[in-house]
C-alpha cells in the first residue's frame, strides 16, 4: 500500500511540474507586457524596459520559469498586475468561496445520486427507473449555463425567493449567506447529478443479480438487509472513484456557474484575470485548479484501493 501511495503521488508531482511548465510557457507568449499592466498606458519605453529588466523579463524563459516555480513553493505567488495585491491572499480568499460552494454541493451529489440510484435499481425497468432515468440525461444532455438561467429566472425573476447573483459572506447572517449558496448550488449538483446516480444503479443491478446476494435471499435474510449490508458496499466501489473525481471536476468547470452567478470564486477569478491580462493572477489560479484536480485524482486512487481487496493487496498494483 506504502509503494501505490508513493507511485501515486510522484504522478501527481509530475503532472503539477508538466502543467506548471505548459501554464508559464504560454502565457509567456502571449502579447501582453507585464511591465506594460503594471505601468500603464502613459508610461514611456524607458520606465518599461527599466521595470523589464528589475522584474527579470528580459531573462531567457527557461530562468523565469525557475524564478517563478521556486517562488510559488516557497508561498511567494508574486503580484497582481491589476489589484496591486499579493496574488497569495487574493487566491485564499477565492479558493475559500469556491470550497465551500463546491463542498455543499458535492455533499449533495454523493447524497441524492447514491439515493436516486439505489432507488432506480430496485425499481429496475419500471416507471419509477424510467423516469429517474430521463431526469438525469437531462443532467448530461443540457449544458450547465442553461440551467443556471433556469434558475435565475424562476427562483430569482418570477419567484423572487433568491438573489440573481453576488455573494455575502457568513459575517452577514446565515440566511443571507445561503440564499445567495442555493441558485448555484442547485446548478451544479443537476448537472453533476447524473454521472452518480446512473453509476450506482448500474452497479447495484449487476451486483443484486450476483451469487453472494442470491444466497443471502436465500437465507431468508429481509431486503433491507440484503440490500445495505450485502449488496451496496460492493456496488459502491466505481462510485467512490466517480464522486472523488467529481470534486475535482466541481472545481475546475466551476468557471461558469461562477461568472453567470458573479460568485467571487475560483472560477471567476480565472475569467476577470483572462480578460484583464493579469498573467501572474492567471498562471497562479490555473496551477491551483490543476493541483485540487490532481489531488482529486489521487484521492479517488487511494480510496478505490482501500476499499477494493485486489488493489490494496495485490502485487501487480498500476
Amino acid at each position: 500500500m506504502v509503494a501505490y501511495v508513493a507511485r501515486r503521488l510522484v504522478f501527481v508531482v509530475l503532472v503539477l511540474v508538466a502543467v506548471s511548465m505548459l501554464v508559464f510557457g504560454i502565457t509567456a507568449l502571449l502579447p501582453a507586457n507585464v511591465a506594460y499592466l503594471i505601468l500603464g498606458s502613459f508610461a514611456t519605453p524607458e520606465q518599461v524596459h527599466a521595470l523589464e529588466l528589475k522584474l527579470g523579463l528580459t531573462d531567457p524563459i527557461w530562468q523565469q520559469y525557475l524564478r517563478w516555480a521556486g517562488g510559488f513553493l516557497s508561498g511567494n505567488l508574486g503580484e497582481s498586475t491589476l489589484m496591486n495585491r499579493p496574488i497569495g491572499p487574493i487566491l485564499a480568499e477565492a479558493i475559500g468561496r469556491s470550497l465551500m460552494l463546491t463542498g455543499v454541493s458535492f455533499v449533495l451529489i454523493a447524497v441524492i445520486g447514491v439515493g436516486l440510484g439505489i432507488v432506480a435499481a430496485l425499481r429496475h425497468g419500471r416507471p419509477l427507473d424510467h423516469g429517474i432515468s430521463v431526469a438525469t440525461y437531462l443532467g448530461i444532455a443540457v449544458p450547465e449555463f442553461f440551467w443556471a438561467i433556469v434558475v435565475i429566472v424562476i427562483f430569482a425573476s418570477w419567484l423572487g425567493w433568491l438573489p440573481a447573483s453576488g455573494y455575502e459572506p457568513l459575517s452577514a447572517g446565515v440566511w443571507e449567506w445561503a440564499k445567495h449558496l442555493i441558485a448555484p448550488t442547485i446548478t451544479l449538483v443537476f448537472g453533476h447529478l447524473a454521472h452518480v446516480s446512473r453509476l450506482t444503479r448500474s452497479s447495484m443491478i449487476e451486483v443484486m443479480q450476483s451469487p453472494y446476494v442470491t444466497a443471502a435471499r436465500a437465507k431468508g435474510l429481509p431486503e433491507r438487509v440484503v440490500v445495505l449490508h450485502h449488496a451496496l458496499r460492493n456496488a459502491l466501489l466505481p462510485t467512490i472513484t466517480v464522486l472523488a473525481l467529481d470534486f475535482g471536476r466541481l472545481m475546475g468547470g466551476i468557471v461558469v456557474v461562477e461568472t453567470v452567478f458573479a460568485y467571487p470564486g475560483l472560477g471567476r477569478l480565472v475569467v476577470f484575470s483572462i480578460q484583464n491580462r493579469d498573467l501572474p493572477t492567471l498562471q497562479a489560479a490555473i496551477l491551483v485548479v490543476a493541483a485540487i484536480y490532481a489531488f482529486a485524482n489521487l484521492l479517488a486512487d487511494l480510496l478505490y484501493a482501500r476499499f477494493n481487496p485486489k488493489i490494496r493487496f495485490g502485487r501487480n498494483v498500476a
